[in-house]
């Protein structure tokens, strides 16, 4: 299969809405943007190659099927707890404990740390958990490696100064006090849905996980340890040094008195109402496993949820337990040197709808058997029955699409638009059932949109000030926030769907307006970072109707166009999260100057010099099989936190940008006429 090098450029606008009917709400002034001449044939002749070359890699990687899925790295805590769990529960075996070992002594820096990115500086639990699983894995302590690695972290605070689940790993084996550690009461399950604090006022990624460790915190198990740690504290005799509480007056005082009226109610709760919560947590966490035994499609609930069930009585030879354990060998990627590495999750569904995207956009005609065969499976894997979120949205029919093979607890509305879009640009031979799937997707989607205007990705209103400042919460977003990247993929969905003047879009329009940066640019929350959240929202924006003139499309050109690297790239450090200086700055990848190439098309700068220098860069550094090299982390679980390699964003997201230089704007075959098309 071949893709088409001679499609006509120009963009088939989903409609076309005058810029006064929405506000500029920045007060930047607009950059003058000059035009640079028409682009080079050369580069134009490069980027078909380029094109056609990325084209038959991404098909040969299709699976039979229909769907994609590439790696998606994160960092060695995945492998490190895997081992901790199977210490613990007694299942370790010396080929796995050998290959998880290989791959976390490959990963350490020369400095003896563990980072959470490729780059990035070293990470104290990270470092800690990965230094345990080696000496799980019989390393020696004093091993050169093992020395550099104890004496790092002693130098930054030892175990006392790590993160709350760094310091429940070790509880688990009596390296660390419960008495300890934040108080998480199982009673938590019976907390109405409107009271402060309850369950579902965690974001779906924390509830899942915060369910089956308040059973952990309530058990406090101790396992044997096989060895102790004092090289890791700062003062083996006093392993965690007094701190003065802040202020009762300031929220992080108040909910560490909070804390400490959790720990006197231990002492006392009623044992039947405790026994109760456990049972109800126990029944809650085993109706969300998942048809593949996982919980939620990610790692981390899934191995608390094991930990908590065994306490309960659940035994290995269980058939919950027996699912949830092989799901977990199912996250697993064995590489050639024979190491193992764990993956956080598994991302088909959003692999394969960007895949077919890209291919659509590179010329692949609409109806080619691969683009068929990718929506036939995309539109099996849409949910028709209630999650979680339906807790907040009562009365919406299902009909999202989560990001993983198994997750029908938590469809997210990111995919659901993306694979919206997805199905839009294939021809597909059974019309009536892409309508009444796209259908079914658009009314979901229009349901979860939160009151702001704006769209989180798993639920909507997910919003409390509370869960973040508990002090069991010092790892990562544990609330769902609307977003501008979800956001602005919602109105592109919409927008193509012919809603573009559909007062719900007209809002998302607005919130998105508003939450320009200062410097034109957009938060991202889900990629790496600014470059991400500002290639997200202009196409929206376009595709809304707005045009190319409007001063927030002006300013968001300007500010891409003044980060943009000296090699013709475009990249941007994890720090960004962190330090405003990192903004837009980075060293150059292919998905990063993909996303800013994207905005830049849509904006019509075909013709600018900082396009045809972003082009030239992708087309001169693809290699010689069609793919592209990226070490560095571009995807985003947790902003600075919790960072994410996916290994196919290095492939659709050039695809894409290429494609949309070569052949133009994206065009959707077999759409009906409407609104304003």
């Amino acid at each position: 299969m071949t893709a088409t090098t001679d499609g006509s450029p120009g963009a088939m606008k989903p409609c076309a809405a005058a810029a006064s009917e929405f506000t500029d709400n920045s007060t930047t002034n607009t950059p003058d943007i000059t035009r640079q001449g028409p682009v080079t044939a050369g580069v134009l002749d490069a980027a078909r190659r380029a094109t056609d070359r990325g084209v038959a890699h991404l098909l040969a990687q299709q699976d039979d099927q229909g769907w994609w899925k590439g790696d998606l790295e994160t960092n060695v805590t995945m492998d490190a707890e895997d081992l901790l769990l199977r210490q613990f529960l007694g299942i370790e075996d010396e080929k796995t404990v050998r290959a998880a070992a290989l791959f976390i002594r490959g990963e350490q820096r020369g400095d003896g740390t563990w980072a959470t990115f490729y780059g990035g500086p070293g990470d104290l639990s990270t470092t800690i958990e990965a230094y345990v699983a080696l000496r799980l894995a019989g390393d020696l302590p004093d091993d050169p490696h093992m020395e550099r690695a104890a004496a790092w972290i002693r130098a930054r605070g030892g175990i006392a100064a790590s993160r709350v689940f760094t310091r429940i790993w070790l509880a688990l084996f009596g390296w660390w006090r419960w008495d300890d550690l934040p108080e998480l009461p199982p009673e938590l399950i019976f907390l109405p849905s409107w009271f402060p604090l309850n369950i579902y006022d965690f974001g779906c990624w924390a509830r899942q996980t915060i369910v089956p460790l308040t059973v952990v915190s309530a058990k406090r198990p101790v396992r044997p340890a096989p060895f102790a740690l004092d090289e890791l504290h700062t003062n083996p005799r006093v392993p965690n040094p007094r701190k003065r509480l802040a202020t009762p007056t300031s929220w992080e005082g108040a909910f560490q008195r909070l804390d400490k009226a959790l720990h006197v109610y231990r002492k006392v709760a009623p044992a039947r109402l405790r026994g109760a919560a456990m049972k109800s947590a126990a029944r809650w966490i085993v109706e969300r496993q998942e048809n593949d035994g996982c919980w939620g499609g990610i790692q981390p609930p899934a191995v608390y949820s094991l930990i908590a069930l065994h306490l309960l009585g659940y035994d290995l030879d269980h058939p919950v337990m027996r699912a949830g354990l092989e799901s977990l060998d199912r996250f697993t990627v064995w590489r050639e040197d024979g190491a193992r590495m764990i993956e956080a999750c598994q991302s088909p569904v959003w692999d394969t709808c960007l895949a077919t995207i890209a291919l659509a956009d590179a010329g692949v005609r609409p109806d080619d058997p691969a683009l068929v065969k990718a929506a036939d499976w995309m539109m099996s894997e849409q949910i028709v029955r209630p999650g979680d979120w339906a807790v907040r949205r009562p009365g919406v029919e299902p009909g999202g699409w989560a990001f993983e093979f198994h997750n029908d607890n938590y469809p997210d509305i990111d995919d659901t638009a993306e694979v919206v879009l997805a199905l839009r640009r294939v021809a597909h031979p059974d019309r009536a059932r892409t309508e009444a799937t796209v259908d079914r997707a658009v009314r979901w989607n229009l349901g979860m949109q939160s009151k702001n205007g704006a769209w989180a990705a798993f639920d909507a209103d997910n919003t409390s000030p509370f869960p973040n400042r508990l002090p069991f919460c010092d790892f990562g977003e544990v609330i769902d926030p609307p977003s501008a990247d979800v956001t602005a993929h919602v109105v592109e969905m919409l927008a193509v769907e012919g809603k573009a003047h559909d007062p719900r879009t007209r809002r998302g329009i607005e919130w998105l307006l508003a939450k320009q940066e200062p410097d034109g640019s957009w938060f991202g929350r889900w990629g790496v970072n600014y470059v991400y959240g500002t290639g997200s929202v202009v196409p929206a924006l376009i595709a809304a109707g707005l045009p190319t003139g409007h001063p927030a499309v002006r300013r968001a050109v300007g500010w891409l166009e003044s980060v943009q690297n000296d090699d013709g790239g475009w990249g941007e450090d994890l720090r960004s999260y962190r330090e405003a200086g990192w903004a837009g700055r980075g060293a150059s990848t292919a998905s990063q100057t993909a996303w800013a190439l994207l905005a830049l098309l849509a904006a019509g700068e075909r013709d600018a010099k900082s396009v045809e220098r972003g082009v030239a860069w992708l087309a001169g550094t693809q290699r010689e099989d069609g793919s592209w090299d990226e070490p560095y982390f571009t995807g985003t679980g947790f902003p600075w936190d919790f960072s994410i390699n996916y290994h196919l964003y290095r492939q659709v997201f050039p695809l894409t940008a290429l494609g949309r230089y070569v052949h133009g704007e994206p065009t959707y075959p077999d759409l009906a006429t409407r609104e304003g098309t």
